[in-house]
């Protein structure tokens, strides 16, 4: 014998199945408005710090590719409604600054990461106020045909060894052409400065004399500079430099940053 139904059972069914999926249809356009607000508050923030650091590079008489913001960490909106911020990553490609005597140093990309962010809501919606970052650190790389330009001697070759900066280049002694080479101590001063000085000089086939080492000796203080690494954004300073297969690595650092300022 088949099922027998009541006279309103299946409307009721049917009315409640289009209940749920109405249900279903508003929690997911819900969720779409949810997501397309989290993305555009994004991208305004990126917008607004992008537009600042450009300034700030400007302000320095550098130049580079418009800054590539990103701000890490999903959702958007929970980090807005809490007011810290995971990471903001800012990238400059092609940077280049003025870096003394008439010279600039470039950098392919200075990369920058700003952590411990954090800014009130008023700030995201109005853009008054500060994005203040408890630390910022940014990594560039200076190629070493910049710095054989910077030397000034002929026939200099740089390369990384053991993780330190070595030296070769041909020199004319007593009548006869030897290859010199040595280490370079890497030291950084206030300003942007790094030392260059070049020490543990050798050269094979020459006799060990006063006369030898001093002409060495001459020569190796000619290799001798100082290198001005460019007035970086974001109140970063040059912190340490190592040497790099491709050259060298400048790690710069900074705290307590308004990541949305034109100042320097």
């Amino acid at each position: 014998m088949g099922e027998v139904y009541s006279d309103g059972a299946r409307p009721r069914r049917r009315w409640g199945r289009r209940l749920l999926i109405t249900f279903i249809v508003l929690v997911l356009l819900l969720l779409g408005l949810a997501v397309a607000a989290d993305r555009v508050g994004k991208s305004y923030a990126e917008r607004m710090i992008s537009d600042k650091v450009a300034e700030q590079v400007a302000n320095q008489k550098a130049t580079s590719e418009k800054p590539a913001v990103t701000v890490e960490g999903f959702p958007f909106l929970t980090q807005v409604a809490r007011g810290r911020y995971d990471e903001i990553k800012i990238g400059l490609a092609n940077f280049s600054g003025p870096a003394g005597n008439n010279r600039t140093v470039k950098m392919k990309l200075l990369d920058v990461r700003a952590k411990d962010v954090t800014a009130p809501l008023d700030t995201i919606r109005s853009g008054n106020g500060n994005i203040v970052a408890g630390t910022v650190t940014g990594v560039g790389f200076i190629d070493y045909p910049q710095l054989i330009e910077l030397i000034g001697q002929p026939g200099v070759k740089l390369a990384a060894k053991d993780g330190k900066l070595t030296g070769a280049a041909p020199v004319q002694v007593l009548g006869q052409t030897v290859n010199v080479t040595g280490t370079a101590a890497l030291t950084v001063k206030s300003g942007n400065v790094v030392q260059v000085r070049f020490s543990n000089v050798s050269a094979e086939g020459l006799p060990d004399n006063p006369i030898v080492k001093g002409l060495i000796n001459s020569y190796v203080n000619k290799l001798a500079f100082d290198l001005r690494v460019p007035a970086l954004p974001l109140k970063l300073t040059v912190q340490n430099v190592d040497a790099q297969p491709d050259g060298l690595k400048v790690t710069a650092g900074a705290s307590d940053v308004a990541l949305n300022s034109s100042g320097l």
